[in-house]
């Protein structure tokens, strides 16, 4: 089983990549962030054409989610339980008794900022409703762009980005409160060289240069960690023709 999570940034535009990239990497789930259109426009019928099953949620310019497998989507969920948001950034379902949850976290501008407090309460929210989930499903993947770097090591310039949005102490603290939950993000599972991220900004010719973030995350339960193979980014899409400013994330798993 293959499992995928990528940030289009505007699926209008990137619709031709996806359906290459799906061609090519064969995921099994694919789950999709800033897909920036209403559910009216999406392109439903052009990504059934090679395979998938797809439910989605959209709105006009921001945001946006969708999840692309190559099985039934049951038990749809488009929203944090008990947190009311109108931005479109949840998508769960349950794929052949996997359940799988795809989010596009808020960025949080800036450290201090009303949307940096909106971040923190969005994540706090997303745990508790987690918690409940991993009690409900055995295999659980959460998926997504966290627009959070773990650590360090997933920072192309630790210093430069210290206390900064995206590598700030509570956003971090958010984040490893989910984890506390007995999930595993599995890029750490395997040695990978030094320097792999999977999101490097448009300026300054920052992906040539290698100055990115790991910010796109599969966080795996117990028994899918039990499973995994393989964790990886997918950097060649980053440098394809107008391409998004992230890449693909894999992970992959023997049969459970």
């Amino acid at each position: 089983m293959k499992l995928a999570s990528w940030n289009v940034n505007s699926l209008n535009v990137r619709l031709p990549q996806v359906l290459e990239w799906l061609e090519t990497a064969q995921p099994d789930v694919l789950g999709l962030q800033e897909t920036k259109l209403i559910d009216e426009k999406f392109p439903t019928e052009a990504i059934r054409e090679v395979g998938y099953e797809v439910a989605f949620s959209g709105q006009k310019t921001y945001n946006g989610v969708a999840v692309l497998a190559r099985a039934p989507l049951e038990e749809i969920a488009l929203d944090i339980p008990g947190f009311e948001d109108p931005q479109r950034r949840v998508l769960a379902a349950t794929i052949d008794g996997l359940r799988f949850i795809n989010l596009y976290v808020p960025n949080g501008k800036a450290v201090g900022t009303d949307k940096y407090d909106y971040k923190l309460a969005w994540l706090a929210h997303l745990r508790d409703w987690l918690r409940d989930e991993v009690d409900r499903h055995e295999r659980v993947a959460v998926v997504g762009d966290f627009n959070i770097a773990p650590a360090d090591a997933d920072v192309h310039d630790p210093a430069e980005w210290q206390e900064q949005i995206l590598c700030s102490t509570p956003e971090r603290d958010a984040l490893a409160a989910i984890l506390e939950l007995g999930f595993t993000d599995t890029f750490r599972r395997f040695d990978h060289p030094e320097g792999t991220f999977s999101w490097w900004d448009y300026r300054m010719n920052n992906f040539k240069r290698n100055r990115g973030l790991r910010i796109d995350l599969i966080l795996t339960s117990p028994a899918l960690t039990a499973a995994l193979e393989q964790s990886v980014v997918d950097a060649a899409p980053r440098g394809w023709e107008r391409p998004s400013d992230h890449a693909p994330v894999i992970a992959e798993f023997r049969a459970v």
